[in-house]
């Protein structure tokens, strides 16, 4: 054995350990995970009552400050823009009925992903529709819970072109 492969041999399980440590790898104890997915279903209901009612306070206390969305337009949008948007009433939802969400823990991280039905408008006219999304939240060093990004994928009726 040569002593490139004995010295790789030696620190294996130093790798094998630093990657079982990883709080990114470890699992949520099944309280605090009760607890923290209790948090995030809150909050995504904050976030549906601020969007219908148009409430950029709630919003504010929502977004972290590098937040950071792709609109389902395919647009990027930062938090200034969304509660610009919000407050001046150009993006209007009437309805928003959400469903099908999953959320998942990555240490400090919440992936989120839900099926969203909406009715409602934008400067270009009519937003209506259905749409997959995804919302990450990231726990910050207060505690909260932040949200960074933001992605919406209108569903394609069966038919419509596909990529």
């Amino acid at each position: 054995m040569n002593r490139r492969m004995a010295l790789g041999l030696m620190l294996l399980p130093v790798l094998v350990l630093a990657v079982w440590a990883n709080p990114l790898h470890a699992e949520m104890p099944r309280a605090q995970k009760h607890e923290s997915r209790r948090e995030i279903d809150q909050l995504e209901e904050v976030w549906r009552n601020a969007v219908l009612k148009g409430n950029t306070a709630a919003m504010d206390s929502l977004l972290a400050n590098d937040y950071m969305a792709i609109t389902a337009s395919g647009t990027l949008q930062t938090k200034e823009q969304a509660l610009a948007n919000l407050r001046s009433g150009q993006v209007h939802f009437t309805t928003l009925d959400v469903s099908d969400r999953k959320v998942r823990f990555y240490g400090t991280t919440a992936v989120v992903t839900s099926l969203a039905v909406i009715q409602g408008t934008n400067a270009e006219g009519n937003i209506s529709g259905s749409f997959r999304y995804t919302r990450v939240y990231v726990r910050d060093e207060r505690g909260e819970w932040k949200i960074v990004s933001f992605e919406a994928s209108p569903i394609r009726e069966s038919g419509e072109h596909k990529w």
